[in-house]
């Protein structure tokens, strides 16, 4: 966990995705930091946090949990209310925080990435549409034994728009390959897609059904080469499931929004959180 900004700038929480750390956002929360207290905080299971066994996908990693912790300690920083950034899995704890406490989040910026019972549904009828879901969520030990370091840089360079690593800092990079090295970690990122194939999105699907929606203002952001291709926008997805007012921004870049096009994605940020 890194903090910065003012003491008296208004908080502001930045949530990471798979398979990285908190350094993603390296070239992001400097501009941010400037009028913002911006805490940049590793999810359970990646970079410095503790990766403790899970129970098979159940709710010791899902997204509902995960929102409580990332709750409790800006509490325990002194932040009762406080805008939120997520990128990929972070975005999915994001949005479950706003649903779940909608008192602790001011405002919402998801990155690249939908509601988890969309994911599902759009795999339901596209074998090629995230098929490494499918394979992270396996029980215990075939998605460990799937998910080895050359598998994990494969998709990480993949996720790119030019097929690189020349997008991540090395610094950042290394960050996230000592997580990718520990067997600890491995089966937390197992347990967190597994919890996606359950809890998460049967608690979307309760929620859509009841007609919960987001209360918070929210930001979409994704990345030309990734979510740019589908039939809808992401913006019009969160729209017609639970960011009705959602506005959206897309970035000339992969799905590592920060590091892929941080001047963009920094600026749509800024301009978002400003309001």
């Amino acid at each position: 966990m890194r903090i910065g900004g003012p003491d008296n700038g208004s908080p502001v929480v930045l949530l990471h995705g798979f398979p990285q750390t908190h350094e993603c956002w390296h070239g992001v929360a400097p501009e941010l930091a400037r009028t913002h207290r911006v805490v940049c905080l590793d999810l359970k299971g990646y970079g410095q946090t503790s990766a403790p066994k899970g129970d098979n996908g159940v709710s010791a990693y899902s997204k509902r949990t995960m929102a409580q912790e990332v709750i409790a300690v800006m509490k325990t920083l002194g932040h009762d209310r406080f805008a939120v950034v997520g990128h990929d899995r972070g975005a999915l704890v994001g949005y479950r925080m706003a649903l779940d406490t909608p008192e602790a989040v001011e405002k919402l910026a998801i990155l690249d990435n939908f509601p988890t019972h969309v994911i599902w549904e759009y795999m339901a009828t596209n074998a090629a549409f995230t098929p490494h879901w499918r394979a992270y969520a396996q029980p215990a030990p075939a998605a460990e034994e799937f998910m080895t370091t050359v598998q994990i840089e494969e998709l990480l360079r993949n996720h790119t728009a030019d097929g690189t690593f020349a997008a991540f800092a090395p610094a950042a990079l290394e960050s996230y390959r000592r997580s990718w090295d520990d067997p600890a970690r491995i089966h937390a990122f197992c347990e967190d897609y597994r919890a996606g194939a359950g809890p998460d999105p049967k608690a979307d699907r309760a929620d859509i059904a009841a007609g919960k929606t987001l209360e918070c203002p929210t930001l979409i952001i994704w990345g030309e080469k990734f979510l740019g291709h589908g039939d809808e926008t992401p913006t019009e997805v969160w729209q017609r499931t639970f960011a009705p007012h959602a506005t959206g921004v897309e970035v000339p870049a992969g799905h590592f929004n920060a590091e892929e096009s941080p001047k963009e994605t920094t600026g749509s940020l800024v301009a978002f959180l400003n309001e």
